[in-house]
């Protein structure tokens, strides 16, 4: 199997990060963790969150960001994402309603390659993160694919969540090989469900690409994050994936921890991947 840089979405452990965040990058480092990706910064400035990560031996490989803040104040967002080393930045979400089908995606496409351009410049790749919305279809296209066929692969390459691409009824190797040479960044995240594509957990639409049925709950569904390696997904799978697609990173994110506290939670899923030699 290929080394893969093994990172942490540091969402996964966000209230730890809003209390202390050294003290949280510390024990990240501890746990085994060598690559970050941040999802906000607490008021910390760049400077201070570079000295952090150069201190405890981390390295920031990317962020998720809204690309919005680009446009808004495009050279200060870069100058933050450069100070830290950060070399991929992921829009985390997008509404549907600037997705395909909407009234709003042709100017989607625009702002997305001008901040794709702006970040290539500046030698960050643009990403983008999927939920299981995404999968939702407008004519005969899931609306993540109308994104990425709508954009050149320099600007905006995959930032494959392989949790919702399941959840939603697809098969996350499969998706991955579908995007090789475009996917350098693999979310792994597990779960357990006992309803598989009952409604969008993030709920906004049906896949059929209607807003107009409402999805069930997480609760109906039966759905609970699980750490890496301890729920229904399989990993060895979509790592071989991950690999001929041809991704280097691979960044376990838990968007919720349930009954354990989220470093216990994310100290597991790094131990699950050291047993598979990462």
């Amino acid at each position: 199997m290929k080394n893969f840089k093994v990172g942490l979405q540091l969402y996964s452990v966000r209230e730890d990060m809003e209390k202390d965040m050294e003290a949280t990058l510390k024990k990240v480092k501890e746990i085994g963790y060598d690559y970050v990706e941040f999802a906000g910064y607490f008021g910390h400035t760049a400077e201070q969150v570079r000295e952090w990560l150069d201190k405890y031996g981390l390295t920031c490989v990317s962020v998720h960001q809204g690309y919005e803040g680009f446009l808004e104040n495009e050279q200060a967002e870069i100058d933050y994402l450069k100070t830290i080393g950060a070399k991929f930045c992921a829009v985390p979400w997008m509404g549907v309603d600037k997705h395909k089908g909407s009234e709003n995606f042709e100017q989607t496409v625009a702002d997305f390659k001008k901040v794709g351009t702006a970040l290539k410049n500046a030698g960050i790749q643009m990403l983008y993160h999927n939920h299981d919305f995404e999968f939702g279809r407008y004519e005969d296209k899931f609306l993540l694919d109308w994104l990425y066929e709508s954009l050149p692969a320099d600007l905006l390459q995959t930032e494959v969540d392989t949790c919702w691409v399941r959840y939603a009824g697809y098969d996350p190797a499969e998706y991955l090989r579908k995007y090789t040479g475009r996917s350098p960044v693999v979310h792994l995240k597990d779960f357990i469900c006992k309803n598989f594509n009952a409604g969008a957990v993030y709920a906004l639409i049906d896949n059929s690409g209607n807003d107009d049925n409402k999805p069930k709950s997480k609760d109906e569904a039966g759905f609970e994050f699980r750490p890496v390696g301890h729920g229904v997904q399989d990993i060895p799978a979509i790592l071989q994936a991950s690999e001929e697609a041809g991704a280097d990173i691979v960044i376990v994110e838990q968007d919720q921890s349930n009954d354990r506290p989220a470093m216990e939670a994310v100290k597991m899923s790094r131990e699950y991947l050291k047993s598979l030699g990462l």
